[in-house]
């Protein structure tokens, strides 16, 4: 076994540091050997734990971390009761015997059964001491390092801050090695930082947002969300309760979008959610496209089922054998379907809101036309409307393009895409995509019509889809540290009006002037509560609405109702302004177009001030770095998706080894670059210019990035 990790580490390129001994199967072991002092790291402690409905866990925390089990399902946000799993299901799941458990173990997880969780005071250390699956060695190795190695293998780990987890030390079932005094540090080496309290704000109330944006963004991201009341959490990792809040949104978006694709003459519709295998298979691209992320039922009940059944994570293979007795005629054509539901995408990569979720919900377009220039004009009108729907109501700017083929949905002829920039991260994300199938599917599924001379022709079909992601991407790149920050086309309450009432006001009057101004605001179109709950205070009730990201806050004291007036507050720029009662209704409506736009504005500066050209591939990776979009020549020819694997290699071997550099362990896991697109508009490619990465004639510009 350790074999096979050393052979990864050298794929990797990562230093093989390690040390023989005798065998360990406690912590108290480890703490007797000197010789795996002598590797000057923080050692780790493995748990291996289940809970029935969670699933298995693999907690990796220093030596000394002692852990009450109870607390554990709050920790993980997951399971109910954990307890520790059997030697059995080590050896099965990560190859590893009693005592030999270690994060490495995780390449042999091939079922993604097992959730990988890191100590983040484990990961603040220099190098973290651990088993190359068998507990006669013991090898160092950077954080950074191993985060990449299990990165090579399908998982990305949670890191949870286990300090809160005490007192009690579990009775059995840890393997570790030894946690010798601190290695010696540099002099100007940085301390490390909890991730815990990395980003967070002092003096922050626990009931609002705790963190800063840029400081730290997965934990602000979380409460933001969690506590603007738009996610619940499961206790199915993965899945996730869509409260009103943002379901509001998702309406919104439906809305819109509905009304626009049945001026096209799109029709709803409902197939089932459940597959065949044997349908599942028909198209040999696409479901090995979709393969890993298959979730299957199995049983009934207590009795196993004669043939595994499917959920869908699309619906190609489910709606084109159907599609294979409705068309017969060129007078059936074109076919033009739609279909709001959830889709199932069983991924083991680490669960995030929106972004990245088992179940999400979506809308997915099935369409059959006579030519393929008409199924190409569907493909392009669906990708206008995505790219309306991003930027006239969620105020996110988006760059339209193709595809690579490597990129490319699975089966199809050809994708397009929009893509959205998250500039607090420098990252960018696939906002939707809609695909020209060219006739593969007709061929599989044997959809036939006659044309008009009365041969046998095979449609030219599409499907484009549009998910709740988007909801996500929105928050990521308009809201701030006071929490969600919502653009007024999509706000579900546009205004919120308070009373601010004091000891000697004229409530009731205050009450009359607020109901008025709501009756006027409504009358006009607008979304508006008036919030007159008497057992909070105004302070309170700013701060409640400010995280729910209500576009504009008006507000009526004592002061302002002598001088007939309100103060109107913007939450996009804080910036107030004082408005007569005679002139709300107009100035609302005029702060709220403005408002809009100017979130568009400012998203857009952010995007294009990240867009950068890159020429020469020395210029690539410290871009890539930057949190930057680079837009290269390249030669997309029929060698491409060799060149676009080489990218990937080569800038994730770079930014591990700049990393290496800087000695600076709390900087993020790199992540390697990919191609997001081939931009519609493409700037001038001078005739001779050569591809950034192969030297080759340069056919075009491919725009890169790290994306989620």
């Amino acid at each position: 076994m350790a074999d096979s990790v050393k052979a990864a580490f050298a794929d990797l390129k990562i230093p093989w540091e390690c040390v023989e001994h005798a065998p360990i199967e406690k912590v108290e072991q480890g703490l007797e050997l000197a010789a795996i002092k002598g590797l000057g790291c923080s050692f780790a402690k493995n748990l291996f734990i289940k809970d029935k409905k969670a699933g298995l866990y693999l907690l990796v925390v220093t030596a000394d971390r002692k852990l009450d089990m109870k607390k554990l399902p709050d920790l993980l946000k997951a399971g109910k009761e954990f307890r520790f799993a059997d030697e059995a299901a080590l050896k099965e799941k990560l190859g590893c015997a009693k005592g030999a458990a270690s994060p490495l173990g995780v390449m042999n997880d091939t079922g993604g059964a097992v959730t990988l969780v890191l100590d983040a005071e484990l990961m603040s250390a220099s190098k973290i001491g651990c088993h190359p699956c068998v507990n006669t060695q013991t090898l160092a190795i950077t954080p950074a390092h191993l985060t990449a190695f299990v990165a090579k293998f399908g998982k990305e780990p949670q890191v949870v801050d286990f300090a809160g987890a005490a007192p009690a030390a579990p009775a059995g079932g840890s393997s570790a090695a030894a946690k010798p005094k601190e290695a010696k540090k540099p002099k100007d080496a940085k301390p490390a930082e909890n991730l815990k309290t990395l980003g967070k704000k002092e003096g922050a109330d626990s009931k609002g947002i705790e963190y800063t944006k840029a400081g730290n963004f997965p934990k602000w991201y979380e409460q933001v969300i969690v506590r603007s009341e738009m996610i619940e959490f499961y206790d199915i990792s993965g899945c996730y309760i869509l409260r009103p809040w943002s379901f509001n949104l998702w309406e919104a978006i439906t809305e819109f979008f509905d009304t626009r694709i049945k001026k096209l003459g799109v029709q709803n519709c409902y197939f089932p959610m459940f597959v065949s295998e044997a349908k599942l298979n028909a198209e040999k691209d696409h479901v090995e496209g979709f393969a890993p992320e298959v979730a299957w039922v199995t049983k009934s009940g207590d009795g196993l089922l004669e043939q595994p059944i499917a959920i869908r994570p699309t619906s190609e293979t489910i709606m084109y054998p159907a599609f294979a007795g409705w068309i017969r005629s060129h007078r059936d054509l074109p076919l033009l379907l739609n279909q709001w539901n959830s889709v199932v995408r069983w991924e083991f990569k680490h669960p995030t809101p929106f972004l990245r979720t088992r179940e999400f919900l979506w809308q997915e377009g099935h369409t059959a036309h006579s030519s393929y220039e008409e199924a190409n004009e569907m493909v392009m009108t669906i990708l206008e409307h995505y790219q309306a729907i991003y930027q006239e109501l969620l105020a996110v700017p988006v760059i339209k393009g193709y595809k690579t083929e490597k990129e490319k949905f699975a089966g199809g002829h050809m994708t397009t895409t929009v893509e959205a920039y998250i500039a607090a991260t420098g990252r960018a994300i696939q906002g939707a995509t809609s695909h020209n199938l060219g006739q593969n599917f007709g061929k599989m599924f044997k959809i036939e019509y006659e044309d008009k001379a009365g041969k046998k022709q095979i449609p030219w079909q599409t499907s484009w889809g549009f998910t709740t992601r988007s909801i996500g991407v929105m928050v990521m790149v308009h809201s701030d540290d006071k929490g969600l920050v919502l653009p007024p086309r999509i706000a579900p309450i546009q205004v919120v009006i308070v009373p601010i009432t004091m000891s000697g006001s004229d409530a009731n009057k205050q009450r009359t002037v607020c109901a008025d101004l709501a009756a006027q605001l409504k009358a006009a179109g607008v979304r508006v509560e008036v919030d007159d709950r008497d057992n909070y205070n105004p302070g309170w009730k700013y701060n409640f609405w400010e995280m729910k990201g209500v576009p504009l806050r008006l507000e009526l004291g004592p002061k302002d109702l002598e001088k007939g007036q309100v103060r109107m507050v913007r939450r996009d720029n804080n910036d107030k302004q004082d408005v007569p009662w005679c002139l709300v209704p107009q100035q609302v409506a005029l702060l709220l177009v403005t408002s809009q736009h100017e979130m568009l504005a400012r998203a857009t500066a952010q995007r294009d001030a990240a867009l950068k050209k890159v020429t020469d591939w020395k210029d690539f990776v410290p871009t890539i770095a930057l949190g930057h979009l680079a837009l290269t020549p390249f030669c997309n020819d029929e060698q491409a998706t060799e060149f676009e694997e080489l990218v990937k290699d080569k800038s994730k071997a770079e930014a591990l080894a700049a990393m290496e550099e800087e000695e600076d362990e709390r900087c993020a896991t790199p992540v390697a670059a990919k191609t997001l697109c081939i931009p519609f508009e493409q700037p001038p490619l001078p005739e001779g210019t050569k591809c950034f990465i192969s030297g080759k004639p340069a056919t075009c510009w491919v725009l890169w990035g790290r994306s989620y």
